[in-house]
């Protein structure tokens, strides 16, 4: 397999349950959700979506023609100082694309691999964390994970149809669109009432930074 990236950097996870782990963060191009592409925005499965998932020519993106070199490069951006070594993958849909290969040189690197997926393809074994995030009504081919996390408000779904799934964490994030102040309320209150969910807010945003 060809793996192609958008951005390949150095930041802080800065949402969901392991909000504030230092990790190299790979966002892989394409998804099966939406194109990316704003003239389809009305027909994707997804209509939300704010992320650029398009192309390879983000920070350090690129075609990469084998798990070697992909890692090889995401290890260049790992500062010299000792500490658990994590890549974060997401997307679009990181699960077209990370495959037992990547998975297996990444951990030969020292690495320990963190997938964000929207749960409609089935993850490879070997990943150490699974966050699932759930978008519209796509039906989920991934029921399991350590963290399920859902952006909130949705209209085609509601919390109450994941709380019975196998997750550790459930975490709740509001969506981030003109409405974004409501949403962020409507989240921390609902929060407050089924304290089983725990609120994710997206802080590298507010931080500015990647």
């Amino acid at each position: 397999m060809v793996y192609s990236v958008k951005e390949l950097y150095l930041t802080v996870q800065g949402e969901g349950a392991q909000t504030g782990l230092p990790a190299i963060f790979l966002r892989f191009t394409g998804c099966n959700l939406w194109s990316g592409l704003e003239r389809d925005r009305a027909s994707a499965i997804c209509k939300f979506c704010d992320t650029d998932f398009i192309g390879t020519d983000g920070p350090n993106g690129g075609k990469f023609k084998t798990p070697e070199s992909l890692v090889e490069a995401a290890a260049e951006h790992w500062p010299v100082q000792k500490g658990q070594k994590w890549v974060v993958c997401t997307g679009g849909e990181p699960l077209l694309q990370l495959d037992a290969k990547l998975i297996e040189a990444f951990h030969m690197a020292g690495f320990k691999v963190a997938v964000e997926t929207n749960g409609t393809v089935a993850a490879p074994a070997g990943l150490d964390w699974i966050c699932v995030s759930p978008k519209a009504d796509a039906p989920l081919a991934q029921r399991s994970g350590h963290e399920l996390k859902l952006v909130y408000p949705q209209a085609e779904n509601t919390p109450e149809d994941f709380i019975d799934l196998d997750f550790g964490v459930f975490s709740l994030q509001p969506l981030d669109d003109k409405n974004k102040a409501a949403h962020e309320q409507a989240a921390f209150n609902y929060c407050l009432k089924y304290p089983r969910w725990r609120l994710s807010v997206q802080t590298h945003k507010y931080l500015g930074v990647p």
